[in-house]
């Protein structure tokens, strides 16, 4: 049985959580959310890591949140609960992380899927890679981590209309970092995390400090108050 989510260890300095859930398209179920959150409190203490590549096993980075799983919690009230319970401290475990995270998208990263991409510091894409929003059809998308990327004006376009970003639009908005062929995305995100682990680890974790203060949103937020 799947653990849903590894962590694959590169150097003392850097470390890859990989969404290891493809025949579901690495969906953001509460299973694997707190799969994430669990390796994520322990990669937080860890004193020699710099930084964390954030990737999914399989054709899709991520196909975003288990929409069957809200399905039940309207009728659920217990797991309502327990769904929003861990969708928070998932949240609050990527925004608050202490040290670099880059993610590399080699396939869609989709509502929730393109959140944790845009949670990241950085993004490396696939030239095959797309970004959308189709949540906004039924729901709140997760919108100030989104406007700090990008500004206000593409941040409401993607946000209010769910449209899909290609590769090439994404690297011109500033959505995504550097765009490679879908075959080097692991190696040139792996390439960048050891170029930005170079400095002693409490240089990494005060510069990712003052980037979380300025770009971040309240890791107190709730998850539909991003």
């Amino acid at each position: 049985m799947t653990e849903l989510v590894r962590v694959d260890r590169h150097s003392p300095e850097v470390a890859e959580l990989v969404l290891d859930d493809p025949d579901h398209r690495n969906a953001l179920s509460v299973a694997l959310r707190d799969r994430i959150s669990d390796h994520l409190d322990e990669l937080a203490a860890d004193p020699d890591l710099k930084v964390l590549v954030v990737s999914g096993e399989g054709p899709v980075f991520c196909a975003g949140f288990d929409l069957k799983e809200f399905e039940r919690a309207f009728t659920d009230e217990v797991f309502s609960t327990q769904l929003w319970a861990s969708s928070d401290r998932y949240h609050r475990a990527v925004v608050e992380f202490p040290v670099f995270m880059i993610a590399a998208v080699a396939g869609p990263a989709i509502a929730g899927g393109m959140d944790l991409a845009v949670l990241c510091d950085l993004r490396v894409a696939a030239t095959t890679s797309w970004f959308a929003h189709p949540e906004h059809a039924f729901g709140e998308v997760v919108y100030g981590p989104l406007r700090d990327l990008v500004g206000g004006g593409f941040a409401r376009d993607l946000a209010f209309t769910g449209r899909r970003v290609e590769a090439d639009e994404a690297l011109r908005i500033g959505l995504v970092t550097r765009v490679v062929p879908a075959e080097n995305v692991r190696t040139a995100a792996l390439a960048l995390a050891e170029e930005i682990a170079a400095p002693p680890r409490e240089i990494v974790v005060r510069m990712k400090a003052k980037g979380r203060r300025f770009s971040s949103p309240n890791p107190d937020a709730g998850t539909l108050d991003l």
